[in-house]
């Protein structure tokens, strides 16, 4: 099933399934027909109205070292998705990378950081192009960078 086209409820269902496979298989092999761990991290941020910590699959293009860009595409809906308003609030964010886990600070990218890395990235993920085209807001780009670094 395509996440773009899902119900709330159904996304929800969704993702704690590939959150439970992810973790079972600690970030490795394939998680779904759609998704493969190594390319994939999880993201435990703090909800912004509710407090309610909450875990996201998602996808991750690493910049150096821990360093890492999340796309905050929502297929290329008109909303940002829940999870980009809950790191706007509370930065302070947990990364599960394959068997690894730590604490990191999210930063969404200036307007110049994001152009600079937006065509790179569709180099190596050229569907978010179509995302961006979609929707009359710009896409951010989020920074996850392992706190005291």
């Amino acid at each position: 099933m395509d996440p773009s086209t899902m119900s709330t409820e159904q996304r929800n269902a969704f993702n704690r399934q590939v959150v439970e496979r992810f973790r079972a298989q600690r970030g490795t092999g394939s998680i779904g027909d759609m998704m493969h761990a190594d390319r994939m991290l999880l993201l435990t941020h703090t909800g912004a109205r509710t407090g309610t910590r909450r875990t996201t699959p998602m996808g991750f293009w690493r910049l150096q070292g821990d360093r890492l860009v999340v796309v905050a595409s929502n297929a290329g809906a008109p909303r940002h998705p829940d999870w980009f308003h809950n790191v706007v609030a509370h930065p302070e964010v947990t990364v599960e990378l394959g068997p690894d886990t730590w604490q990191a600070v999210a930063t969404v990218l200036d307007a110049p950081g994001r152009a600079l890395l937006w065509p790179l990235l569709l180099e190596q993920a050229p569907f978010f192009a179509r995302h961006q085209e979609q929707t009359d807001r710009v896409i951010p780009l989020v920074e996850l960078r392992r706190s005291g670094d």
